[in-house]
């Protein structure tokens, strides 16, 4: 009986390892000067560098979306980069960093996304309220690191206006540090518009 215990213990520990792929993902966030970086404050100018590094990224490609919801639903899927259309863009060490740019003024929002060989095209979307109350959100919170799984689409930034308080406050850190799964952000939090961004690995 112990034999065959150990076995299957030892078919599970098998199992996870075939089938989970999991990668580290660090991040840079702004500018390194000061002064540029308060400009961008000012500005609503967003820059961040994802960094991920993974035995499993060789030979992968990426693919990175951008969702919209509205009352809590997810209303719309707008793809920023495919990199699965060129065997060009085909992830070729265990390393690999993504710098995305984000800028919300005049009603929209503005995306860029630029990667080690590839500029992506820039992209806008209409935003639903006044562009100073959106801000860009990563899901890092105090840590250093988060691991993703390679084999799941993965929610890396969020473009959310706060959730409000009955005493009238309101709080980004709030939404985007909290344990709720990112698509139910609307719902919990009441925050009738915002935008995901995705990655897939393939």
């Amino acid at each position: 009986m112990k034999l065959k215990i150990r076995i299957l213990f030892a078919f599970v520990i098998m199992t996870n390892l075939v089938f989970t792929q999991n990668a580290k993902m660090t991040n840079n966030y702004g500018s390194e000067n000061q002064e540029i970086q308060d400009l961008m404050d000012f500005e609503n100018i967003y820059i961040e560098q994802l960094n991920f590094e993974s035995e499993n990224l060789n030979g992968k490609y990426y693919q990175i979306n951008l969702e919209e919801y509205k009352n809590g639903k997810h209303i719309k899927t707008f793809t920023l980069f495919d990199g699965s259309e060129t065997e060009y863009f085909k992830i070729d060490s265990n390393k690999e960093s993504i710098k995305f740019f984000f800028k919300l003024s005049d009603g929209k929002l503005k995306t860029y996304i630029k990667g080690k060989k590839f500029g992506s095209k820039k992209s806008y979307f209409k935003l639903s309220n006044n562009s100073d109350k959106y801000a860009l959100k990563d899901f890092f919170g105090s840590k250093k690191e988060l691991s993703i799984d390679l084999q799941k689409k993965n929610a890396v930034f969020a473009i959310i206006t706060p959730t409000i308080h009955e005493d009238g406050s309101g709080s980004y850190c709030e939404v985007a540090q909290s344990e709720i799964a990112p698509e139910k952000l609307g719902e919990h939090f009441k925050i009738p518009h915002y935008f995901l961004i995705t990655i897939t690995f393939k």
